[in-house]
């Protein structure tokens, strides 16, 4: 037996309709990843699901977001089922859907600790509605989760900030513009980009990282892991596509960093669009690299062995 439990979170809520009367295809990731065996390869002692509302394409008039009451309600609900699954002391590998699933994750860690979160993507996904373009959440979500935003969102339930800033480390982005770096600059949050987490070295940004899990005494930290982190010819299957990007020996090896851990409380995937990846030779990679990996990483720490 396992201690990892699959949940399934097939949501499109967070981003923008790529086409009049089309929706974003990420919301079927979670069997399109089943498709590619990878809960089998996972071998989860179980699967989740929990279905999101129906997508809208209009931006809520009060938030200037989109879908901002499905949001509200969903992540309600994933918080419950999270919470059910932190308590039976499981592994919860959360597929997505959008980065905006993160807002449910984080209201569920609000209420059963004290916890960090480690966001790598290819996006800071830290700015405010009125900086947005497309309204989407899923380009805002580690700001609201630190409580940047309207609070209709990021003080769910008189819960937020889920995080405190200092414990947000947004780490890979490489959209390098002035005006978008800015925000997260401006915060508390942790901030490293490509070029700065390559500069300063992988080891040693995690090693940062764990450290200070341990010395604020925190109960934990969650990964979130969007797939536009990697670099561009090896994930081209998503919404936001960007030259450059991690190579997979890089991820394997934050990935063998982070999941070793005792800390490690859980973590989410999120962005790959089975609909831009027709013939599944991305998804069939990132499945090998990625269910490799973490099973490797989890082998070092395992809670059956203590």
């Amino acid at each position: 037996m396992t201690d990892i439990i699959i949940v399934e979170f097939p949501s499109n809520l967070g981003l923008k309709a790529p086409a009049p009367g089309k929706e974003p295809g990420v919301k079927k990731l979670p069997e399109w990843l089943r498709q590619h065996r990878f809960h089998e390869l996972l071998a989860a002692d179980e699967v989740l699901t929990l279905e999101a509302p129906l997508y809208s394409p209009d931006r809520d008039p009060e938030t200037a977001v989109l879908n901002a009451e499905a949001l509200v309600g969903y992540a309600q609900e994933q918080s419950g089922l999270l919470q059910k699954v932190l308590t039976k002391q499981k592994f919860p590998v959360v597929l997505g859907g959008d980065c905006s699933i993160l807002l449910g994750t984080a209201l569920a860690l609000k209420q059963t600790g004290n916890y960090a979160i480690f966001y790598l993507d290819g996006h800071t996904d830290f700015m405010e509605p009125h900086l947005s373009a497309t309204g989407g959440v899923g380009g805002m979500a580690a700001a609201m989760v630190a409580g940047y935003g309207p609070p209709k969102l990021t003080n769910i339930n008189d819960l937020g900030p889920y995080f405190k800033e200092e414990y947000v480390w947004c780490v890979g982005n490489r959209e390098y513009d002035e005006e978008y770096e800015k925000a997260i600059q401006d915060s508390q949050a942790h901030y490293l980009s490509l070029n700065a987490l390559r500069a300063r070295g992988i080891n040693t940004s995690i090693n940062s990282f764990l450290k200070m899990i341990e010395t604020q005494e925190l109960d934990g930290f969650w990964l979130h892991l969007d797939v536009d982190v990697l670099e561009d010819e090896v994930m081209p299957a998503v919404d936001s596509r960007t030259p450059g990007g991690l190579t997979y020996e890089e991820l394997n090896s934050i990935l063998a960093a982070l999941m070793a851990s005792p800390k490690a409380t859980g973590l989410e995937i999120t962005i790959l669009d089975p609909d831009l990846d027709p013939t599944g030779h991305y998804t069939a990679r990132f499945v090998s690299e990625f269910t490799q990996s973490f099973t490797q990483a989890r082998k070092v720490y395992s809670p059956n062995t203590l």
